[in-house]
């Protein structure tokens, strides 16, 4: 059918299909694809605190935060149920 062109021909595009998409890319990947300001700042991240002041300063940020969305649920129950429907 096709003979020896059509085999010289699928060697080729074999060898050359890769060296092509190789020489496309190149080795300037970072300039072609990045996206500009992808990656979170290090001041917008959360820091996990080692220092023993830092970690007690956390704790109680966490608890302060915890008892005041208690409070806030407590609150909305608290007029939920106290609508006059009996329940």
């Amino acid at each position: 059918m096709g003979g020896p062109n059509l085999e010289v021909f699928k060697f080729g595009m074999y060898i050359m299909f890769p060296i092509a998409i190789m020489y496309y890319y190149g080795t300037n990947l970072d300039n072609k694809f990045a996206v500009p300001d992808f990656w979170p700042k290090p001041e917008q991240t959360n820091r996990i605190p080692f220092e023993k002041d830092e970690i007690h300063t956390e704790l109680e940020r966490l608890r302060q935060r915890r008892l005041f969305l208690r409070d806030k649920r407590l609150e909305n129950e608290n007029k939920g149920s106290g609508n006059g429907n009996g329940n």
